[in-house]
């Protein structure tokens, strides 16, 4: 078969479209928006008519997915971590519901958080709903795990989660292809009670789960995915998840060392698989990116009788990704003194584009402002984000994905006048209609600005779902149409956008005001 250089993100999407797969449902998030735009820029895609459209958000992704595997074909979900959040209620009982046909959800993990508010760990959540989850550490095996993830799933009738995290998204190697599968013919559930989750049905379905799970270690035990690599050095054993199993050959072929290494890519482990592993070393010391969920479940395993290192004794730091030098210095190597950067790729602090829209909304909303104490603007999470920083300063918030309309009709039922929120285009079709919704419902008194620049922009321009909606949006959840106020952030307009935005941080209701204009970066692809 043919060789690729590919991002990790595109050697999973590869290994999806090889895999037979019928749709891809996500929402951008960095680290994982390669992975849809990988799939919808193959020419396979096209011949084929796979679904590769965009999802409102998460949740929407998984349940679209889902419902793909109802009707028996391959489907594959991705996101970031802080997606999994929004994608819960679905995710976690699809594990209850089981699937059709094969099911994969890519999560793709950002520890040190480049681009995220959190570094959550997502192997939680799958061992929280109680399903397989696989773990690459390479671009090859990020490929070959796509396939074996899609098989796997139709193995055992359940979702299958692939977690993968910053650096093998966003870095390149070759990678083989292996025999292409055609895609799955339509075909119902044998059983049609099989996605219905009412108590009487729920209750059979989750002893079926646990039932399952026994199956499941075997699986990752015969499988040949987790593999002990034998050596020489009898004093330490390294066990090495994921990503984390290259930092440690890249220390271990500099340094010649030759302890044996236990390699984990699949859960659920088997408890024997660490008792046998560990019985051949004097102390074993435990390579994960995230969070400490093998170190954790060694010390019940083992019953406190071993010498565990790792994260949660201070070996390596409890937050923040792995790297070889971690590993290094976990392992008493001096690290070489750190050789002074050029300036030009020094780091530099993330800005609004020139030519932005946000900055000249954020222009008009700070002077309008100004005849208020501070602290009343709330916002979340898009490129309007970097308002927070100076010059700017005009943002008090940002938590999650929709949170500022919520957070600013809970300021305003504290009694806070006037309480803003700041949202984009598509954080508002994503996560922000609801909290609109509230606050349309109660009459309170907000201000919502939404930055509309007809794109998902921090993610490289992906396409909104609420490009040219808006205002029928915002007309159809209830708010007056003489309080949907329109404005075009250019400097030129900057003194009747202000009073426009004066005009309705007076209002004693619900407001909105979208501040149009096409993102600067779009606008000059075009």
């Amino acid at each position: 078969m043919s060789k690729l250089v590919l991002l990790g993100d595109e050697a999973i999407g590869q290994g999806a479209l090889d895999a037979g797969l019928s749709g891809v449902y996500a929402y951008p998030g960095t680290p994982s928006t390669e992975i849809t735009e990988y799939i919808q820029r193959s020419r396979e895609v096209r011949e084929r008519g796979v679904h590769a459209e965009w999802s409102a958000n998460e949740k929407t992704a998984m349940e679209a997915g889902l419902g793909m595997s109802y009707a028996g074909k391959r489907a594959m979900v991705c996101m970031k971590h802080v997606g999994l959040n929004v994608a819960a209620d679905a995710f976690v009982n699809a594990g209850m519901t089981g699937v059709n046909g094969g099911l994969l959800v890519v999560v793709a993990d950002d520890p040190s958080m480049h681009s995220s508010q959190n570094e959550q760990d997502s192997r939680f959540y799958g061992k929280f709903a109680m399903i397989p989850v696989l773990e690459p550490c390479s671009q090859q095996e990020a490929y070959e795990l796509s396939k074996y993830g899609f098989d796997l799933s139709e193995k055992f009738r359940l979702p299958v989660m692939l977690r993968i995290t910053t650096r093998l998204a966003h870095s390149r190697s070759s990678v083989e292809r292996s025999e292409i599968r055609e895609e799955n013919r339509l075909k119902l559930p044998s059983d049609l009670t099989q996605f219905i989750l009412l108590p009487n049905l729920s209750r059979k379905k989750y002893k079926l789960l646990l039932s399952t799970q026994d199956k499941l270690v075997l699986e990752s035990e015969e499988s040949g995915v987790n593999r002990v690599e034998n050596g020489s050095e009898l004093s330490r054993g390294v066990i090495a998840c994921g990503l984390a199993y290259n930092y440690y050959q890249e220390v271990a072929i500099q340094h010649s060392l030759a302890h044996p290494v236990l390699k984990i890519s699949q859960y659920p482990v088997s408890p024997k698989l660490f008792r046998d592993f560990i019985d051949k070393v004097d102390e074993v010391i435990v390579l994960e990116e995230g969070a400490p969920i093998i170190e954790e479940s060694l010390t019940g395993i083992l019953e406190n009788k071993f010498n565990i290192k790792g994260r949660l004794d201070g070996t390596l730091p409890r937050d923040g990704e792995l790297n070889p030098k971690l590993v290094k210095k976990a392992f008493g190597f001096t690290s070489e003194a750190i050789r002074e950067v050029p300036e030009i790729v020094k780091n530099r602090p993330p800005a609004l584009c020139k030519g932005c829209s946000h900055i000249d909304m954020y222009n008009a909303l700070n002077e309008a402002m100004g005849a208020y104490a501070p602290g009343r603007v709330f916002s979340d999470i898009g490129c309007y984000t970097l308002g927070a920083l100076a010059p700017y300063n005009a943002i008090n918030s940002c938590v999650d994905m929709g949170a500022s309309i919520p957070m600013a009709k809970g300021a305003a039922d504290a009694g806070l006048h006037p309480s803003v929120a700041v949202i984009g285009d598509s954080t508002f079709t994503h996560s922000g209609m609801t909290g609109l919704l509230d606050a349309v419902v109660e009459k309170t008194p907000v201000t919502v600005i939404i930055s509309d620049n007809s794109t998902t922009g921090m993610t490289g321009g992906q396409k909104s779902h609420a490009t040219n909606r808006l205002e029928e949006i915002c007309r159809g959840i209830g708010v007056d149409a003489a309080h949907i106020r329109m404005i075009n952030p250019l400097k030129k307009h900057h003194e009747d956008n202000r009073l426009i935005i004066l005009e309705e941080l007076e209002y004693k209701g619900v407001s909105v005001i979208i501040a149009q204009r096409e993102c600067i970066q779009t606008a000059r692809k075009k």
